[in-house]
């Protein structure tokens, strides 16, 4: 989804997280008559929202695997996190997920393997917080004299959640607080701070008087705007030095401004009783602290940037100081670290030729401007120099390292499809859903689905519903999901799936299912309608391109599959080129560009001029990973219709209305689409699985020839009748007016449409996020079900279809 106010606070707080009464019609039954809802959203709740670990500590047991996509013989791993000294496991495979009474319910089926069993419980807690960790060397291991210098622009906390900015913040540390041994640089509630920790037990900790300001990185409000950091004063100049001889400090705060005046300024010089320092054996850290050798034993986490830190291993005098704020300095560091170098990795170079090189932990952002950024070059590849920072958050999560509670050798017989490892103590549940594919370079089936992985990593934590566990409680909300904020108003970069992802479960009590849960209507659909189907996800299809498509007939998309690699892009146009066949089943696809690690860990998404949860920064909209720009796909020219005929252009969350068929699908070419369709039928005029009626709503695409879609693209029906819910997507609006809602924008609709490409390929597209939860109604016999199924038997059958022979509707 591109977002405005609804992801930002959860998909179940955005429509009131209303809970669907067992009263409501089931599947098979005469629909009853369902009152609309009303046309005003919910009012935006108001935060702090609780900690991500504050979330999971609600929550009986939770869980993860290593990884999403298995084939056969190969092996996953979950960690479990439990209240209960015990809990059960079981493997099952998904069929449908929606708890919904008007639906057919959950479908799940049970699977024998020896992983099914009763395993110890332990609580596990989230290792929140990104910092840089050089290991011990003896160079850093200092006896005497040193200066610790950087450029940093601290953030602060903006009362968005309860996680309190933690009174001392490391910036550079070689600092064991078991031991009270060792040195660093600090922030000290706001201050800046040097500690030392001498012989024979001895601690001086000199502290600046004067706070530093805090840069606020993003304006308050709803849209989360991007506060520009190329204005003045959100920058510092930072060193300590000390003189073991004297036992003189000096911490010395420059604000990087261009004013004289500054009452931030400052220079502390003070004499200690410390004439020498106590080696330690803990590494050296960045952006935090070192509490002792336990798993959890860094503390201190800094939020903000920091740029090219140095340790030098004498005392500097002032006019090396202020030559090394001028972009010179001495030349014999221990250590100094490009950040700049190496962005695509987590690796830390020491440009020294001591190469004390480090690791950067939990995924801080990289290529961010430095303090030295002019904007004159928004593409860090062309000013490395100026992009020497990295961006830390106490936030940051790559991998939550839980232990291993159990694992699943997958049977090489088991047919591809989606399953989950079911988490039960006597008061909770978690299911921990994973997809097994075919073995690489086989399929088993004509027809493949495929999986948005990459989607589901993006709104991983965004809410999503209430848990029908009786301990999770209702609507969990946001866990690091590319529409979550960092503390400190930053939207988050990276997803990780290595942590649990509490909104890709089944069984989420929510009248706008999303997402996964939402995918489990058509997943059900193709069981019910008995069509073999190999289960596919974007990792694969970025990871082995057009290859893997070759076996298939037909391809299905989700319900939402709105993050997408070029690596995809690539894929799907080289495989619909050769004839291969997709049905676009949603709406808002192919609409951010997206780039997964090469491990496939996590994905990156940099914000920019689309509909969305938050903006990008200025000059930080190219991927870290790649270097190529992030934003949009139509701004990168490849807008969503040129491949599937419709694109991203309204949503709306009050409810849904249904299509009527316009004349191009009385064409010749579509005849098959419409067989058993009357021809004043209205299209899916009837209760819905999302948004409880319509089969037009949440997000629409809609078919546009000036952006892309193919000239013979045929338009054979469109939505009407939405209400002001809907509005039109932001990046077609150049400014605000009142006639955005959909009883006036005449673009306020969706299509269906039908495309063919070369050499029998083609495209189906639905316009529509809730297409899908329209399958399912009266036993899965009404006119979304008709259509859907006339189109996938066509699509996989031998039959040509009718060519384009003429190009007549534009």
């Amino acid at each position: 989804m591109a977002s405005s106010w609804l992801p930002r606070f959860g998909i179940a707080a955005a429509v009131s997280a209303a809970i669907v009464t067992a009263s409501a019609q089931l599947a098979g039954q005469p629909p009853a008559q369902v009152p609309a809802p009303a046309t005003t959203p919910a009012p935006i709740p108001r935060e702090p929202w609780p900690s991500p670990d504050e979330v999971l500590s609600t929550m009986g047991i939770v869980g993860y695997a290593d990884r999403l996509s298995v084939q056969p013989g190969e092996t996953v791993k979950f960690m479990v996190s439990s209240r209960s000294p015990r809990y059960q496991a079981s493997i099952v495979r998904l069929i449908h997920g929606d708890p919904n009474p008007r639906g057919p319910g959950i479908k799940e089926e049970p699977v024998d393997t020896p992983a099914n069993a009763e395993y110890p419980g332990k609580r596990q807690a989230l290792p929140l917080g990104s910092y840089v960790r050089v290991p011990d060397a003896r160079p850093l291991q200092l006896a005497g004299s040193f200066t610790i210098t950087a450029w940093i622009a601290p953030t602060r906390h903006s009362a968005e959640t309860r996680m309190p900015t933690p009174a001392v913040q490391g910036i550079i540390a070689k600092w064991s607080a078991r031991d009270q041994s060792g040195y660093g640089l600090f922030l000290d509630e706001g201050r800046l701070a040097v500690w030392l920790g001498g012989p024979n037990d001895t601690v001086e900790k000199v502290t600046a008087a004067s706070p530093l300001r805090p840069w606020v990185p993003s304006i308050p409000g709803t849209g989360r705007n991007p506060r520009p950091q190329g204005v003045s004063t959100t920058w510092y100049f930072v060193a300590a030095t000390f003189d073991a001889a004297s036992g003189a400090v000096t911490l010395r705060q420059e604000p990087v401004s261009d004013f004289t005046f500054d009452p931030t300024r400052a220079v502390v010089r003070r004499t200690t009783a410390v004439r020498g320092l106590s080696s330690n054996t803990a590494p050296l850290l960045m952006a935090a602290s070192w509490a002792d050798n336990s798993p959890s034993g860094v503390t201190g986490y800094y939020n903000g940037k920091i740029d090219n830190p140095r340790l030098y291993g004498r005392a500097l005098a002032d006019t090396e100081i202020e030559a090394i704020m001028k972009g010179t300095g001495p030349t014999d560091p221990i250590a100094s670290w490009d950040f700049s170098r190496s962005i695509p990795t987590s690796k830390v170079i020491d440009a020294s030729a001591r190469h004390l090189d480090g690791e950067a932990v939990n995924l801080p952002t990289r290529a961010v401007t430095g303090h030295n950024w002019t904007g004159k070059e928004m593409d860090y590849r062309r000013a490395l120099d100026e992009y020497g920072a990295i961006y830390f958050h106490d936030d940051d999560l790559e991998d939550a390292r839980w232990e291993v509670g159990f694992e699943f050798r997958v049977p090489a017989a088991l047919k591809s499809g989606v399953y989950a490892a079911r988490l039960q103590t006597p008061t909770s549940e978690d299911y921990v859903p994973f997809f097994v594919r075919p073995r690489k370079g086989t399929a088993a089936a004509k027809i493949a689905f495929l999986i948005p992985t990459f989607s589901y990593l993006a709104y991983g934590g965004t809410g999503g519903g209430e848990s029908t566990s009786p301990v999770a409680g209702a609507n969990p909300p946001r866990l690091m999901s590319l529409y979550s904020h960092h503390t400190d108003g930053t939207g988050f970069t990276y997803s990780s799936h290595l942590r649990p992802i509490t909104n890709m479960r089944p069984k989420l009590v929510t009248r706008n299912p999303w997402q996964f849960m939402a995918d489990t209507h058509l997943l059900d659909w193709l069981d019910v309608k008995g069509f073999a189907v190999d289960i596919i996800t974007d990792h694969d299809l970025h990871a082995e391109g057009a290859a893997l498509l070759e076996p298939y007939k037909a391809v299905l998309t989700g319900t939402h599959p709105e993050y997408t690699s070029p690596e995809m892009h690539d894929a799907l146009r080289v495989w619909l080129g050769k004839g291969g066949r997709l049905m676009y089943m949603g709406g808002n696809g192919f609409y951010w560009v997206t780039i997964p690690d090469p491990t496939g860990r996590y994905v990156e998404v940099r914000r920019r001029d689309g509909t969305e949860a938050w903006q990008g920064a200025p000059g930080e909209s190219h991927h870290s990973l790649t270097g190529e720009p992030g934003g949009l796909w139509r701004f990168r020219g490849h807008p969503p219709q040129e491949l599937v005929a419709v694109g991203f252009t309204a949503q709306g969350f009050d409810r849904n209305s249904p299509f009527r068929r316009t004349e191009g699908s009385f064409d010749p070419r579509a005849s098959f689409i419409f067989e058993g369709i009357g021809k004043d039928e209205l299209i899916g005029d009837f209760p819905s699985l999302v948004l409880e009626s319509g089969a037009a709503g949440s997000e629409l695409d809609r078919v546009d020839y000036d952006l892309g879609s193919p000239p013979h693209t045929l338009i054979l029906a469109k939505s009407f009748g939405h209400s002001d819910a809907y509005q039109q997507v932001v990046e077609e609006v150049n400014t605000s007016d009142s006639r955005q809602g959909g009883t006036v924008n005449p673009l306020v609709y969706a299509n269906l449409a039908y495309l063919e490409y070369p050499n029998g390929g083609a495209v189906f597209a639905t316009g529509s996020i809730a297409w899908s939860g329209s399958l399912s109604y009266d036993n899965y016999t009404n006119n979304v079900s008709r259509i859907t199924e006339n189109v996938l038997r066509r699509f996989v059958s031998d039959a040509p279809l009718v060519p384009a022979l003429t190009v007549s509707q534009k």
